[in-house]
């Protein structure tokens, strides 16, 4: 009975000690405590998210979306912030990463779900495609251009500029001309 007692008691200790020792994080707060620091030999890349086209239009907008929370005044989301790039980063994976760390509502639909093989956003900050008219949804660009590909597609390279833009024409409104 002594031993037992003795064993049991080493045992809680042990377990205290470990559990003092260990931090238990949710999801969310591991992604806001391990966002790479940036060095000085560091590659990075840098990631914008706007709406200002919803600005303009902003009575083809769901009611329930004119809210500030929503559409910035200054139609900025997420202003131009550095990202550390890993060896195989793609346009989503920095998204990903800055949404998860600056706690901005995302959903996507995987490479699996559709027939060009990437992930598809279908909505920021609460917006959505179709929002704001039947023209309207999320692009990117990358260094100002288009590409003609998803975004788990793109693989990024050192210095790269990424901007999602919300569009409510097609991506007319941003400059995109089709080819």
């Amino acid at each position: 009975m002594k031993k037992d007692l003795l064993v049991l008691a080493f045992i809680i200790l042990l377990i205290a000690i470990v559990a003092s020792g260990t931090k238990i994080q949710s999801v969310d707060e591991y992604y806001l405590t391990h966002i790479d620091e940036i060095a000085e030999d560091s590659e990075t890349v840098t990631i914008s998210i706007r709406c200002d086209t919803i600005l303009d239009n902003l009575d083809k907008l769901s009611p329930q979306l004119r809210a500030e929370k929503y559409v910035p005044k200054d139609g900025v989301i997420l202003e131009e912030t550095e990202y550390v790039l890993r060896p195989g980063d793609t346009v989503f994976d920095i998204l990903d990463r800055a949404v998860r760390h600056n706690r901005i509502h995302m959903e996507f639909q995987g490479a699996d779900k559709n027939s060009y093989n990437s992930v598809y956003i279908q909505g920021i900050n609460f917006l959505y495609e179709f929002s704001c008219g039947p023209l309207s949804g999320w692009m990117y660009s990358v260094n100002g251009k288009f590409p003609d590909y998803g975004v788990s597609k793109y693989v990024l390279k050192d210095g790269d500029v990424i901007e999602f833009n919300y569009t409510c024409d097609l991506g007319r409104d941003l400059g995109y001309e089709f080819k």
